[in-house]
């Protein structure tokens, strides 16, 4: 039983992993708003400068689990150490880049250390609360990783509005303060010794690196070599005495089917924080510190809301919030595919509702799928669950930002007079209609249906 000093030791610990989170999630969102003065400044198309949200989330989705994995065998304060140190390496580097790869080498160092903050989000209220007193601590967690999502557009538009870019690199540095206090406050407890699949890992890392190459640089034969590792993949996980990925999880079909929604929710999701300052800047010709506080209302407002969104998960069902956030997802497609090009403060208020729909998405996607999963399953089921939404985003950051740099010859959109964003428009209409497939898939899978007043499995 955990006692009271424990008990106390880790809420002084979940203090310091506010703070962590808040700037670990700044540092993920904020480039997105400069990316297209990266991509003046280096002279890229929309595609190349992609992989510096690509590459971040692609090596964040391996780190996380890798690092979840190597929390069994070496103490975590060790590994905390490690990953803050070179999460600000990859400062270091990207503050004094010269040259476009020196930024993506910044990022790939930056995404090695910060994936160790997710993992370590996950141990601490494991370990240091009893579960009667374990949904403060997970509140402080989901509470901070929100209020890093509401402030990282305005602090990286105060940021570029006053300094360079590069300077956006300097906030992971701050952590560094933080780390003596998890060196006092963690303890010495490690597990038994357990072997990483480094193999399967890296298979699954080149498999998803060669397919966003393939589609960013048009080069399809490198698509050829990313069906080879996939395949491969395959073979390991189903071959290895502890693979990467446990194969035995897909058996379940339930689990596997909502893995598959939550994949495409994702990607189409991320087309909001991604598409919206490529669009802010080519349509509306906005700078980025403008272009910050265009999405900060959206960003705060599903802050706000995230709590609501669970507690309508509560007391009408997943079924019920996964509904009303389509709703909202398909409301701001369809504003945002009508009205895109208009004066910036109405595009502000249409992201609104996209922002608290894909919020409340991720809740109902995220309890659904827990509840196909047994709970010897829950932990391994739910860390690729997370996994596979930074996998998502990272491949939806290629493919979007490779049909922007394709552009369009026609519109879908009658009412649209703004030839450039012909093509922005089109993606938003592609993207609604994804959704409502998926919309019905999820009712097919998961669907409710009103009972007397009461919500109850179909």
């Amino acid at each position: 039983m955990v006692d009271e000093a424990q008990k106390q030791t880790g809420i002084k610990l979940m203090r310091i992993l506010f703070f962590t989170l808040v700037i670990s999630v700044m540092s993920a969102t904020m480039f997105n708003i400069v990316l297209p003065e990266i991509r003046s400044d280096f002279q890229l198309s929309f595609a190349q400068v992609s992989w510096v949200s690509s590459a971040y989330m692609l090596v964040y989705a391996i780190g996380s689990v890798t690092y979840g994995k190597l929390a069994d065998t070496f103490k975590l304060k060790n590994l905390l150490t490690y990953g803050l140190f070179f999460f600000a390496l990859g400062s270091m580097v990207g503050l004094t880049a010269q040259a476009y790869w020196m930024v993506l080498l910044g990022r790939i160092l930056q995404a090695m250390g910060a994936s160790v903050i997710p993992a370590t989000a996950m141990i601490i209220p494991v370990r240091y609360f009893p579960p009667e007193s374990r949904g403060r601590a997970l509140g402080i967690s989901a509470t901070g990783l929100a209020l890093g999502s509401a402030l990282g557009p305005v602090i990286s538009a105060l940021v570029v509005s006053a300094f360079h870019w590069r300077w956006l690199f300097c906030l992971p540095l701050f952590t560094l303060i933080l780390l003596p206090f998890y060196r006092k406050y963690l303890n010495d407890e490690q597990g038994k010794e357990n072997k990483i699949d480094w193999m399967g890992g890296g298979l699954l890392a080149g498999t998803i690196a060669l397919l966003l190459l393939a589609v960013t640089e048009g080069v399809w034969i490198i698509g050829i070599g990313s069906i080879i590792l996939f395949v491969l993949f395959i073979v390991r996980i189903h071959a290895a005495k502890q693979p990467f990925v446990q194969a035995h999880l897909f058996r379940n079909k339930r689990y596997s089917l909502g893995l598959t929604i939550a994949f495409l929710v994702s990607g189409i999701g991320f087309s909001i924080p991604f598409l919206s300052p490529l669009l802010l800047s080519n349509v509306n010709h906005l700078d980025s510190e403008v272009i910050g506080f265009v999405m900060f209302p959206a960003a705060i407002s599903s802050a706000i809301l995230g709590r609501t969104g669970g507690r309508l998960a509560d007391l009408k069902g997943n079924s019920f919030l996964f509904y009303t956030a389509s709703s909202l997802l398909l409301t701001s497609f369809a504003l945002l595919f009508i009205f895109v090009g208009v004066y910036p403060l109405f595009f502000s208020v249409f992201l609104i509702f996209g922002n608290i729909g894909q919020t409340f998405m991720q809740i109902a996607l995220s309890n659904s799928i827990s509840r196909t999963l047994s709970k010897e399953q829950t932990g391994v089921g739910m860390g690729i669950f997370a996994m596979m939404n930074f996998i998502a985003g990272s491949i939806s950051a290629g493919v979007y930002s490779k049909v922007v740099d394709m552009g369009t010859g026609f519109h879908l959109n009658p009412f649209n007079v703004h030839p450039i964003a012909f093509v922005y428009s089109n993606i938003y209409f592609v993207l609604a209609v994804l959704h409502v497939s998926i919309l019905l898939l999820y009712y097919f899978q998961f669907g409710r249906v009103v009972l007397k007043g009461k919500y109850a499995e179909r």
